[in-house]
């Protein structure tokens, strides 16, 4: 006979548990995960966590300056920013950073929480041109100084010496006349140079070698007799009386006929530039809003409309004029012990605009390049494209502008297009993967079905940092919630347009509109 083994009763132990482990519950059809959840990020000094090794990982980035963002590989912190890593950390031999990206994947917003960073330190950020504007919130929340300029809206003196003429007796009282010759001098050849670059773009061409020479003896004798601060209008005045030392410069040879036609052309220009020509009175006036040392300035161009290309390019030198004015007398006071020293950091955003806003701007952006170091200033500049750079009328300034990008201390790039990585490789060296990686960050943003709006662009706030030759630190910028109120670029656009439903409720209510 058959013995039947009877089956054991299934003990508690057996019993298959109310609530799966971290993986589910294994076997086919139960749901089982082959994905490990990241565990939760601590950190701490070396000397706590040097025995929790796997999970403490040493940083390869630099901690030295404004904190930026998080490595996107390692997620350790990187703090970045041009004047810290060339006066601290000796990284850079230049206090420079050029910023090249796609639009909307927060080019101004990376150099904006520089800025902010650098503030922090005592470092002035200096917006010399803001052209959409993205900086006056920053300014204003940092306690600064907004300056507009534009038609109606403000006048900027290109005659006005600034704070040098105060600075020069300073220096006198305390003994250093030298010094105070030098920072009137300075003046002297900025006020004549303005000149000279408003009459350039007046005529689409430069003023001839005996004009020049005309107008640095006007300015000297407008100095001599003029009491305050004078504007174009007295300048044309002094060459129309015709005094000694100007027929002198204009070699008449003691006809005053002859001093007539020589001066018409110039004096043609100036009426243009006093009676409100294309450049209208912008620079006629005598300054509306005298810009300070001692704060973060921005000036505010905004109301400019891009059409006016002339007065846009007149606007921006003259900005960039009384802004190194006022640092090359902030500088001379420092230099001779009268105030604390002081450091700027000077932001050109949409330089490719600039550039194409007129002749000279080119070479003087070049010569700003230059001397930055010089003059205690550290430097953003910010463009889209190399393209941009290399779209100019002559191959003199196409080269030149692609010097910006190699001769700054640092290249922080966004998302670019393919198209762009043979001219961005020629001015500095990129690997294949790097490459790729800015080529995948320029892509378009995914559609959200649920929402049926765009998902968040996937270079957003994503920047390569490269130094020279070395591999490029790949960071994410995160911004806390009170600089993100502050750094929106599309405010304009939060808030629908109403006119059109305005229009058809006016109608359902029996209103004309």
């Amino acid at each position: 006979m058959a013995i039947t083994k009877k089956p054991k009763a299934r003990t508690a132990t057996a019993v298959r548990p109310l609530r799966p482990p971290m993986r589910g519950w294994t076997g086919r059809g139960r749901g089982e995960s082959t994905y490990v959840q990241a565990p939760d990020e601590w950190r701490g000094t070396t000397v706590q966590v040097c025995g929790l090794w796997p999970y403490a990982i040493g940083t390869g980035t630099p901690m030295v300056g404004v904190p930026l963002g998080r490595h996107i590989h390692t997620g350790a912190t990187l703090c970045c920013d041009p004047i810290s890593w060339f006066q601290r950390a000796k990284l850079i031999s230049n206090p420079s950073a050029f910023v090249l990206g796609k639009p909307g994947l927060g080019k101004s917003t990376c150099v904006r929480r520089m800025a902010t960073g650098l503030s922090g330190y005592g470092v002035m950020p200096l917006v010399l041109g803001d052209l959409k504007p993205d900086y006056v919130d920053l300014i204003e929340a940092l306690g600064g100084q907004v300056i507009t300029l534009g038609r109606g809206r403000g006048h900027l003196n290109v005659l006005d010496p600034g704070e040098a003429t105060q600075a020069a007796e300073r220096l006198r009282s305390r003994g250093y006349h030298r010094e105070a010759g030098q920072v009137l001098a300075d003046a002297h050849g900025r006020r004549q140079t303005m000149v000279s670059a408003l009459l350039t773009i007046m005529r689409g061409a430069p003023p001839s070698d005996r004009e020049e020479t005309i107008i640095d003896r006007a300015l000297r004798v407008l100095d001599d007799r003029h009491d305050g601060v004078p504007v174009l209008g007295d300048l044309l005045e002094v060459i129309r009386q015709a005094p000694g030392d100007v027929r002198e410069a204009a070699l008449d040879r003691g006809d005053v006929r002859r001093y007539q036609e020589i001066t018409e052309e110039l004096e043609a220009s100036l009426v243009g530039l006093t009676g409100g020509g294309r450049l209208g009175a912008t620079f006629s006036r005598p300054t509306t809003n005298p810009m300070r040392r001692d704060a973060p300035v921005v000036y505010d161009v905004s109301a400019i409309d891009d059409s006016e290309m002339d007065l846009q390019a007149a606007t921006l030198l003259a900005c960039w004029s009384a802004g190194f004015g006022t640092v090359n007398v902030a500088n001379a006071l420092a230099d001779a012990g009268l105030e604390p020293r002081r450091h700027y950091f000077v932001i050109l955003d949409e330089l490719w605009r600039a550039l194409r806003a007129g002749r000279g701007m080119v070479d003087r952006v070049d010569a700003l390049t230059r001397l930055n170091r010089q003059r205690g200033v550290g430097m953003a500049m910010i463009s889209h494209t190399m393209s941009d750079l290399l779209a100019l009328p002559t191959e003199e300034d196409r080269m030149k502008a692609k010097g910006f990008v190699e001769r700054s201390g640092m290249v922080i790039c966004g998302g670019l297009p393919s198209a762009e990585m043979g001219q961005l490789t020629s001015a500095v060296p990129f690997s294949v993967a790097e490459q790729q990686l800015l080529i995948g960050w320029q892509d378009p943003p995914a559609w959200d079905p649920a929402t049926g709006r765009e998902t968040e662009p996937p270079g957003r706030g994503k920047f390569l940092i490269k130094v020279g030759g070395r591999p490029g630190i790949p960071v994410s910028v995160q911004l806390t919630m009170t600089e993100r109120g502050i750094h929106d670029t599309n405010r304009l656009w939060h808030e629908q347009s109403r006119v059109g439903a305005d229009h058809r409720d006016d109608h359902d209510h029996g209103e004309q509109p």
